[in-house]
C-alpha cells in the first residue's frame, strides 16, 4: 500500500508539470519558475500530500541525469572557446563566492566562521536553467550562452568538493591547512576527469560495434550513473566524472561511433529525461518550502542574499578583465547578464539536506538555503528578459535569425510537395486538387527563395554560412554511409578508421573557418 501511495504521488506530480508545461505556452513565464509557483500553492493550500525532498533523491537519482544531459549537448569546439572564461569562474570564483558569503554572514549574524564556509561552499553553485532557457529562445549569442552553461556544469563540481572538505574539518574538528585542501581538491577533481573520460571512451568504443538505438540509450544511462557511482566508491568527484564522461561520449561517441538515426533517439531520450528531472526538481522546491520557517529564519536569508549579490559582483565584475585580456573581451551587457542569471537550484539544497543531524545550525542553514534558492528563481528568474531588453542586446543577429525561419519554410515546403506528389501517385487526390495546392506550395517556395537570395545579398556571410552548413551536412552522412559499409562487411576496420579520420578532420577545418569568420 505505502508502494502505491507513491506511484499515485508521483503520477499525480507528472499531472501537474503537463499543465504547466501546457498552460505556460499561453503565458510569458519561464517553466521552471511557473512549476515553483504551482508548488508554492500547493504546499500553502495543503494539496497534495507531504513529499520529502532526500538528499538521495537529488544526488544519486536527479543530479546524474541532469549534469550527464547537459554535458551531452556541450559543443567541446565552443568549450574550448571559452574554456579560460569557464575555469576562472568556476574554480576560483567559487572559492572567492564561498569566502565572501562565510564572512558576511559570520560578521552579520554571528554564524561561527568554519558552519559559515560550510554554507557559502554549498550555496556558490549555481543552476541558470531558466536563463539558459531564455537565452536559447531569445538565439543569444553563443559564446555567452556557453560560459553561462559551461561555469554552472563546472562549479557544480567545485562546490561539492569544496562542500565536502569543509565538512570533513567541521565534524573532526580540525583546523584549516591550505596546502592540504588544496592537494585534496586537485586530486578530486582530476581524478573524477580521469574516471569520467576513461568511462565516457570505453562507452564509445562499445557503442561503435552496435546499430541499436535502445541498446545505445540504455548503454548511456549505465554511463551516466555508473561515472557518478564508480568516481564516489574511488573518493573523487562525482560530479566531474560524469560530465566528462557526457562530454567525451557527446562530442566524441556520438559522432564517432552513432549512426544519424541513433543520435536522433539518444537525444530524444535524453532531452526527455531532463525535462521530466527538472520538471519534478523545481515543483519539489515549490512544495517544501514552510513559511512559517521562512519567517523564523528571515533575517538569516536577507543576508545570505546580500551575501550572494556581493559575491556574484566580485566574482564577476572583477575576474571577467583578467580573461578578457586573453580572449575576446567580455562586453559590460554580458557580465550584467552573467550576475543576475546566477540562479541557484537543485544542488544548493541538496547539499543542506545531506547535512548530519548533529551540526550546529542545520535548520538555520536549511531553510536559509531554500529562501535564497526561492529569491533567486522568482527575483532574477522573472527579471533577466526585462534586462535583455534594457540592455538592448542583440538576441543574436537578427539576419541570421531570419534566414533560419526561411530555411525552416523552405524545409517544410518541400516535405509538403513529396507528401502531395506521392497522394497523387497513389491516386489520393483529384488532378484539380492537386494543382491548386501545388501552385500554392510553388509559389511559396518561390517567395521563400527570393527573400532568401535577398538576404545572400545583403550578407555574404549567410550564403557562406549556407554552404558551411550543406557541407557539414554531406560529410557526416558520409561518414555515416562507411559506418554502414564496415557493419555489413563490406570496409575492413583500419580502413574504416582512416576514412573516418579524414572525414572528421574535413569537419573540424569546416567548424574552424565558420568559427573565425
Amino acid at each position: 500500500m505505502h508502494d502505491t501511495f507513491h506511484i499515485d504521488l508521483f503520477v499525480v506530480l507528472l499531472m501537474v508539470t503537463a499543465a504547466v508545461a501546457m498552460v505556460v505556452k499561453w503565458i510569458k513565464l519561464p517553466y521552471s519558475i511557473s512549476l515553483v509557483i504551482v508548488g508554492l500553492f500547493i504546499g500553502v493550500f495543503h494539496l497534495l500530500p507531504i513529499v520529502e525532498m532526500t538528499p538521495e533523491l537529488i544526488l544519486l537519482v536527479f543530479l546524474p541525469a541532469l549534469l550527464f544531459e547537459a554535458s551531452w549537448n556541450i559543443d567541446l569546439r565552443e568549450l574550448k572557446r571559452s574554456w579560460l572564461a569557464i575555469l576562472i569562474l568556476a574554480v576560483p570564483g567559487v572559492v572567492i563566492s564561498m569566502a565572501v558569503v562565510a564572512y558576511i554572514m559570520h560578521f552579520a549574524i554571528g554564524m561561527p566562521l568554519k558552519v559559515a564556509f560550510l554554507f557559502g561552499a554549498m550555496i556558490s553553485a549555481t543552476d541558470p536553467i531558466s536563463v539558459l532557457a531564455l537565452f536559447r529562445k531569445l538565439g543569444m549569442n553563443k559564446r555567452l550562452t556557453m560560459i553561462l552553461e559551461g561555469e554552472s556544469l563546472f562549479n557544480d563540481g567545485t562546490a561539492v568538493v569544496l562542500f565536502k572538505l569543509v565538512l570533513a574539518l567541521l565534524i573532526a574538528d580540525a583546523q584549516f591547512s591550505f596546502t592540504d585542501s588544496a592537494g585534496n581538491f586537485l586530486l578530486v577533481v582530476l581524478g573524477g576527469s580521469f574516471v569520467g573520460c576513461a568511462l565516457g571512451y570505453t562507452a564509445s568504443r562499445i557503442t561503435a560495434f552496435f546499430d541499436d538505438h535502445l541498446l545505445e540509450i540504455t548503454l548511456t544511462t549505465i554511463l551516466a550513473y555508473g561515472a557518478f557511482l564508480i568516481a564516489e566508491q574511488l573518493r573523487v568527484s562525482p560530479v566531474i566524472s560524469v560530465v566528462a564522461a557526457g562530454i567525451v561520449m557527446g562530442n566524441y561517441g556520438s559522432r564517432a561511433a552513432m549512426s544519424a538515426t541513433t543520435r536522433l533517439a539518444v537525444n530524444s531520450f535524453w532531452e526527455y529525461a531532463a525535462f521530466l528531472v527538472n520538471s519534478l526538481v523545481f515543483l519539489l522546491i515549490g512544495l517544501q518550502v514552510k513559511f512559517d520557517l521562512l519567517q523564523k529564519y528571515s533575517l538569516p536569508i536577507a543576508f545570505a542574499i546580500l551575501a550572494i549579490l556581493v559575491s556574484r559582483a566580485i566574482v564577476v565584475y572583477a575576474l571577467t578583465p583578467f580573461f578578457s585580456k586573453k580572449t575576446a573581451p567580455i562586453p559590460w551587457s554580458w557580465r550584467n547578464l552573467l550576475f543576475w542569471g546566477a540562479l541557484r537550484g537543485s544542488l544548493s539544497m541538496a547539499l543542506a539536506l545531506s547535512l548530519p543531524t548533529s551540526i550546529t545550525y542545520r535548520e538555520e542553514i536549511l531553510i536559509t538555503t531554500f529562501g535564497v534558492v526561492l529569491f533567486t528563481l522568482l527575483l532574477p528568474g522573472l527579471t533577466i528578459e526585462p534586462l535583455v531588453k534594457l540592455f538592448k542586446m542583440n538576441p543574436g543577429d537578427a539576419k541570421l535569425t531570419v534566414y533560419k525561419e526561411l530555411k525552416s519554410v523552405q524545409m517544410s515546403n518541400t516535405k509538403a510537395l513529396d507528401f502531395l506528389d506521392e497522394l497523387k501517385r497513389q491516386g489520393s487526390i483529384t488532378e484539380q486538387g492537386y494543382v491548386r495546392l501545388k501552385e500554392e506550395l510553388d509559389q511559396s517556395q518561390k517567395q521563400t527563395r527570393d527573400s532568401i537570395e535577398d538576404l545572400h545579398v545583403a550578407d555574404a556571410s549567410i550564403q557562406e554560412l549556407e554552404f558551411s552548413e550543406v557541407k557539414r551536412s554531406l560529410l557526416e552522412l558520409k561518414k555515416d554511409y562507411l559506418m554502414l559499409l564496415s557493419r555489413e562487411g563490406l570496409l575492413a576496420q583500419d580502413s574504416l578508421e582512416k576514412l573516418k579520420l579524414e572525414v572528421d578532420q574535413q569537419i573540424h577545418e569546416l567548424d574552424e573557418k565558420q568559427q573565425n569568420s
